[in-house]
């Protein structure tokens, strides 16, 4: 399992205690210190619906122009999020093609599954 985030980011932080809490082995890869792969973006954009993968509520997002606000809204958001990683909600789950975004209960649950 690989969660991808950024190192200061408090919901990161938490989801990585309760995983090692839990005994269920990961990899973090941070955004901003490790980079992100176009073909690893690209596969997230096609099984993640954009309304759960990219966070309009945070800073970053109220910073962007419109012209990039389209592009996220439009077919190429890939340039954008690439240049601003932090517009994706934190943490992301990548296990065997499962994706999962975010740190609720839900998730939760789905790690469990995904590590038993």
């Amino acid at each position: 399992m690989i969660i991808y985030g950024i190192k200061n980011c408090d919901t990161c932080r938490k989801a990585m205690k309760w995983l090692d809490e839990a005994g269920i082995a990961y990899r973090f890869h941070d955004f901003r210190k490790d980079g992100l792969a176009p073909e690893e973006l690209a596969k997230w954009l096609a099984a993640i619906d954009r309304d759960v993968l990219i966070n309009r509520r945070g800073t970053t997002y109220r910073q962007l122009d419109d012209k990039a606000k389209a592009a996220l809204a439009g077919e190429e958001p890939a340039a954008v999020l690439l240049g601003a990683p932090t517009l994706m909600k934190r943490p992301i789950f990548a296990c065997e093609g499962t994706y999962l975004v975010g740190f609720g209960d839900a998730q939760k649950a789905a790690l469990k599954d995904l590590a038993g």
